[in-house]
C-alpha cells in the first residue's frame, strides 16, 4: 500500500534538501520541477501544446524558459492560460509516478501544492519552514535573482503562514539537524513506529 504525502514550501525554504532527505530514508519523491523539465524538453509532452498556443516559446524543439518568462510579461493572461495547458500534463505525470510505485511512503515535492489542489490527492502534507530572514538570504545569496524578482514569486505564492496552517506537518529547515529531525518525526508518525 502507498501512502502519498506532499511536501510544499516556498521558494529558498529548503524543500529539495528536504525532498532529498526523504529519499535518503527510502523514500520514492517525485519532484514537480523536474516534471516540468521533462514536459519542457524536445520531445516533452508540453512542446506541441505550447507551441501552438505561443510559437515564440519554442526553441530548438523545447519550450524556453526565458522566453515563457519574456511572454509572461507582456502578457497578463499568458500565465493562466500556460497554467492551463500544463497543469493536466504534470497531473498525469503524477498519476504515472504513484501507480509505478503501489509500495511505501511516496513524496510529491510540489511547490504549489496547496495553490493548485493537489493536496487533495495526497493522504498527508509536510510543509517546510524557516523565518523570513533565512529564506530571503538564502535565496539573495544564490545570486540567481534580485530582490525584486524573489518579492515577485512570493507574491505569486500562498504566504507561508497559511501553508503551515494548512498542512498535517511542519518540518523546521533553520539547520541540517532540524530537517533531519522533522523528516525521521515524519516518517514515524506516518508508519506508526516509535
Amino acid at each position: 500500500m502507498t501512502f502519498r504525502l506532499g511536501l510544499t514550501g516556498s521558494i529558498g525554504m529548503g524543500k529539495s534538501t528536504t525532498a532529498a532527505m526523504f529519499a535518503e530514508r527510502g523514500c520514492a519523491v517525485w519532484d514537480a520541477d523536474a516534471a516540468v523539465h521533462r514536459l519542457y524538453s524536445k520531445g516533452g509532452a508540453a512542446v506541441e501544446p505550447i507551441a501552438a498556443a505561443f510559437p515564440d516559446a519554442i526553441e530548438d524543439g523545447a519550450v524556453s524558459r526565458a522566453r515563457l518568462r519574456r511572454i509572461i510579461s507582456a502578457d497578463p493572461d499568458a500565465l493562466s492560460r500556460i497554467e492551463a495547458i500544463v497543469h493536466p500534463l504534470v497531473r498525469t505525470d503524477r498519476a504515472q509516478f504513484a501507480e509505478a510505485h503501489p509500495d511505501g511512503i511516496v513524496v510529491f515535492d510540489i511547490p504549489l501544492l496547496f495553490e493548485t489542489g493537489a493536496e487533495a490527492e495526497m493522504d498527508a502534507t509536510a510543509c517546510v519552514s524557516v523565518s523570513r530572514e533565512t529564506q530571503e538570504a538564502r535565496v539573495l545569496d544564490r545570486g540567481t535573482m534580485t530582490r525584486a524578482e524573489f518579492e515577485a514569486i512570493l507574491a505569486k505564492q500562498m504566504p507561508n503562514e497559511e501553508k503551515l496552517a494548512r498542512a498535517d506537518y511542519r518540518i523546521d529547515t533553520s539547520s541540517l539537524e532540524a530537517a533531519a529531525r522533522d523528516v525521521q518525526d515524519v516518517l514515524r508518525k506516518i508508519t506508526g513506529d516509535p
